[in-house]
């Protein structure tokens, strides 16, 4: 390799091997260290709640300017379309190779409980109101109402569109205020190599010891089906959405996402770098605007394997399997509701737990452990609910344009 060349070499992939760098070496520090590196924590913190803070806003632009882009196209009503059937059947497939996986690899061991504080859940109406709305305009300020923004977002961009001339000015403000919010959300990511470096530091610190503890066969069997499936069947979509090209496209830019997901553990937190990746695979901008942003709320494979396998640790715990087209098609739904529910409303992930619970009629006891289980499988978890957005947006846009070679020019759109 010739100066010149390595020199190209390092200027295309240096945010790649920065951000390498930084999770090596935060690795062998959570390794080598274990729990002194904790100290480091603040570090991470300070990075994360940039994100945060930053993403809603982010969510807000894109989304609405994406619908009055799009309301031009005259595409939108494929647009929707194909984002719900594509959410729901990558999703649906996620659950279904995931009860393969757990009738291949059946959980068997008894996983020792711990005693834990039950929490008071609320009924189903308020859950199914919090779930799409707020009282006031500044909780939608919030993440933890990302749903009713999203919704918020998209009434939005619907009203910028009706108001024809009159909102011209308006559909400006929300194009020039997506283009700033992508801008700031670049510099964020700047600190990645260090943010990241530091949660993977904490994350091998604080849950290293427990991956081979009572929980390592069920939690062997989570990660063998999510490898799978981020391995293999992303790989089959990316090769629907476009051939071998889209493969090739979606790889080349997929280590960014991986890495924020695994880091994190917040498909929030993932929007900057699915968003700046998905541009880079080719995605036309209107398509990722809308898909990515609803995906992180809405659709989450990782979960609903993460679902499943939880549901075979619970009936484990109660000396049944699960086996009989009943108890399938249950853990089925209950990965499609943990999908929506998990991004949806506060504390999510232990509704889902308490949806296990109540529909297969258990004992309250199993909950210490399928809520380990959850925890410990989280950030694989979240490496395919984030990344499983840009690969479900290069199949919408095949859906709705017909033929990957329509990409650039809806994105001149």
């Amino acid at each position: 390799m010739t100066p010149s060349s390595g020199q190209h070499f390092f200027r295309h992939y240096r945010d790649i091997i920065f951000l390498l760098s930084g999770i090596i070496a935060g690795s062998l520090a959570g390794w080598l260290l274990q729990e002194q590196v904790l100290v480091l924590k603040p570090i991470g913190d300070i990075f994360l709640n940039l994100l945060f803070t930053a993403v809603v806003p982010m969510v807000f632009f894109a989304i609405s300017s994406a619908v009055a882009i799009l309301d031009n196209t005259g595409v939108t009503a494929r647009l929707v379309s194909a984002t719900i059937t594509v959410f729901i059947i990558t999703v649906l497939l996620a659950a279904i190779i995931a009860v393969i996986g757990v009738r291949l690899f059946p959980v068997t061991q008894h996983l020792e409980s711990i005693v834990t504080t039950v929490e008071k859940t609320e009924p189903l109406g308020e859950q199914l109101v919090k779930l799409v709305s707020v009282g006031e305009f500044y909780e939608l300020l919030s993440r933890k109402n990302m749903l009713a923004l999203i919704i918020f977002s998209l009434l939005t961009g619907i009203a910028a569109r009706k108001a024809a001339l009159s909102g011209e000015s308006f559909r400006r403000l929300l194009h020039s205020g997506n283009e700033v919010m992508k801008q700031l959300l670049g510099l964020i990511m700047l600190l990645s190599p260090v943010g990241l470096g530091v949660y993977f530091a904490c994350q091998v610190a604080v849950t290293g010891p427990q991956l081979f503890g009572d929980y390592a066969q069920s939690l062997a069997t989570g990660h063998i089906i999510s490898v799978f499936y981020y391995l293999i069947v992303f790989t089959a979509y990316a090769l629907l959405s476009g051939g071998w090209s889209a493969v090739q496209r979606y790889w080349r830019n997929n280590l960014l996402p991986s890495a924020t997901a695994l880091g994190t553990c917040s498909s929030v937190a993932t929007i900057p770098a699915n968003l700046k990746s998905a541009k880079d695979m080719g995605l036309p901008a209107p398509v990722a605007d809308m898909v990515i942003p609803l995906g992180a709320s809405l659709h989450k494979e990782g979960s609903a394997i993460a679902a499943v396998i939880k549901v075979a640790v619970a009936l484990a715990l109660a000396g049944r399997a699960i086996e009989g087209i009943d108890t399938i098609l249950l853990a089925m739904l209950i990965a499609v509701l943990v999908s929506i529910i998990e991004g949806g409303i506060p504390n999510g992930g232990y509704v889902g737990q308490l949806l296990i619970v109540s529909a297969y009629q258990l004992p309250a006891t199993v909950l210490p452990a399928i809520m380990i289980i959850g925890t410990l499988l989280d950030p694989i978890a979240t490496l395919l609910n984030a990344t499983g957005d840009t690969v479900a947006g290069l199949m919408i846009n095949r859906l709705v344009t017909g033929n990957p070679a329509k990409l650039e020019r809806l994105n001149r759109n």
